[in-house]
């Protein structure tokens, strides 16, 4: 018998860690807006035996809604991670290099470093507040659970919470709690596969900053080569104490593109 086949006949729970995408959702200015529309319907044709069907175009960024980075989504000073040239990668409109379908398929060990729990704030962290090193070794330690080599990371601030209020999930004039630069150093030091968290961005934004400075980004994708994962769905873990399990997940094969929306999973044993 397959011992990973045996696991499931045992019984799992799957933890669906996307964000449904719907027209309307909160997404960040900076990438082009989802639309789906139907554009053939059940009956438009009729097959002689009475059959029909339907279908749809999608219009979406690829960093819309639950997505993935690739490590070519961010340069810094003209350059993209292990100094490849920006410029010269990304000549005829798509990435030759460090696009998102250079991301193996994940399965791994995830681990969920519940932030707000860890530090007595069950309404989660507040805008523009910064995860910092000290609340990282907290959490670990609270939880018992450390990152370890190849790991994926989810970082949840809690402001997942607002997610069915796209303003103020975006945060543009509150900001948006997160991981700081120094915070993103002290993952990349553990060496995870990938980095996640429940916000538009893995990063702290600072209330009427926007985006317009991303060092985590900058520390993860450029400087350390580890993929970044936002906008999850992480409330239903933290509320089980689900800190250990099986991830799950893949981009889709999306050549030379920055970013790839993803379906990810968190299974664990009944």
């Amino acid at each position: 018998m397959n011992p990973l086949l045996d696991a499931v006949a045992d019984g799992v729970r799957v933890f669906d860690l996307s964000r449904p995408m719907t027209l309307g959702m909160p997404q960040s200015p900076n990438h082009p807006q989802y639309r789906l529309t139907m554009q053939r319907r059940h009956g438009d044709t009729i097959r002689a035996d009475g059959g029909s069907a339907a279908s749809d175009m999608l219009v979406t960024g690829t960093h819309v809604g639950t997505h993935v980075d690739a490590l070519g989504h961010v340069s810094h000073c003209g350059e993209l991670y292990g100094g490849i040239s920006a410029e010269e990668t990304q000549q005829g409109g798509h990435l030759a290099d460090l696009g998102v379908e250079e991301i193996a398929p994940m399965v791994c060990r995830g681990l969920l470093l519940d932030v707000p729990s860890a530090l007595g704030r069950p309404d989660g962290l507040g805008g523009g507040e910064e995860i910092t090193i000290d609340d990282l070794d907290r959490t670990v330690e609270i939880q018992g659970t450390e990152p370890r080599e190849g790991d994926v990371v989810l970082v949840r601030s809690g402001w997942g919470r607002f997610w069915d209020d796209g303003a103020t999930y975006l945060g543009q004039e509150t900001g948006v709690p997160g991981v700081g630069e120094a915070g993103a150093r002290w993952l990349a030091q553990h060496r995870p596969r990938a980095v996640g968290a429940d916000t538009i961005a893995f990063e702290c934004l600072k209330a009427g900053a926007g985006h317009a400075l991303l060092p985590a980004h900058r520390v993860l994708l450029v400087e350390a080569g580890i993929n970044v994962i936002e906008t999850l769905s992480l409330d239903e873990l933290a509320a089980e104490s689900v800190h250990e399990f099986l991830f799950v997940m893949a981009p889709l094969h999306l050549v030379g593109a920055t970013g790839s929306p993803v379906r990810p999973l968190a299974v664990v044993s009944q």
